[in-house]
C-alpha cells in the first residue's frame, strides 16, 4: 500500500488540483453549465490519453535512446525543481483565454497533464512498476474531475486567495519530489556504477 500512496501523493502534487482550479473557472466562466462539464470531460479525457501515452510508451523511447531510468530521474527532478522555483517567483500575469477547445488545450495539456505529471509518470513506472502509477494516475484524474465539477463551491468556501496560497505550497511540495527524484537518480547511478 506504501508504493501506491507515494505514487498517488507524488502525482497529486505534480497534477496541482489548486493551481488548476482558478484556470478552470477562468476559462469557463462565461460557459453555461452543459458547456462546463464538456469542457471538464474533454480536459480530464486530454489528460488520461497523454498520461497513458508516456506511461506506456515512454519507457520504449527512454530504451531506443539509451536513457537509463536513473538519467530521466535526475533529468525529470531537475525540470520539476526548475518548474517549481518560475511558477513561485514569477508575478501572476493575466492570461488571455484561449480559443478553440479549452479542454484539450490548455486545461488538458498542458495545465492538468504537463511536464511535471509525464516527468513523475515515467519515474515513478521506472520505480514502482506501471499497475501502480496506472491506478494512482487514474485515481488522481478521478478526483480532480470531481474537484473541478464542484470548483464553483469550493471557491466561494476557500476563496480565490486561499487557493492561490494553497496553489504554491503544492508547488513547493512539487519542489520537493523534484529533489527526490534527484537525489534517487543519483544514489541509483552510484550503484550502477
Amino acid at each position: 500500500m506504501i508504493p501506491f500512496f507515494q505514487s498517488f501523493l507524488a502525482l497529486f502534487v505534480a497534477i496541482d488540483f489548486f493551481g488548476i482550479l482558478p484556470l478552470f473557472l477562468l476559462y469557463t466562466a462565461d460557459m453555461r453549465p452543459e458547456e462546463q462539464r464538456q469542457t471538464l470531460h474533454q480536459s480530464i479525457g486530454t489528460a488520461g490519453a497523454v498520461g497513458l501515452i508516456f506511461l506506456l510508451g515512454g519507457p520504449t523511447l527512454l530504451d531506443i535512446m539509451g536513457i537509463e531510468v536513473a538519467d530521466f530521474q535526475i533529468a525529470g527532478g531537475l525540470l520539476l525543481v526548475v518548474l517549481s522555483i518560475v511558477d513561485l517567483i514569477q508575478p501572476e500575469k493575466r492570461r488571455r483565454r484561449p480559443e478553440g477547445p479549452l479542454g484539450i488545450v490548455p486545461l488538458g495539456i498542458p495545465l492538468i497533464a504537463g511536464p511535471a505529471v509525464i516527468t513523475t509518470l515515467l519515474v515513478l513506472k521506472g520505480i514502482l512498476g506501471t499497475p501502480i502509477v496506472l491506478a494512482a494516475f487514474l485515481l488522481n484524474l478521478g478526483l480532480l474531475y470531481v474537484f473541478l465539477r464542484f470548483s464553483g463551491k469550493l471557491i466561494k468556501i476557500i476563496g480565490p486567495g486561499g487557493a492561490t496560497a494553497l496553489s504554491k505550497l503544492i508547488v513547493l511540495l512539487l519542489a520537493a519530489v523534484g529533489v527526490m527524484f534527484i537525489r534517487q537518480g543519483i544514489v541509483a547511478v552510484f550503484h550502477l556504477a
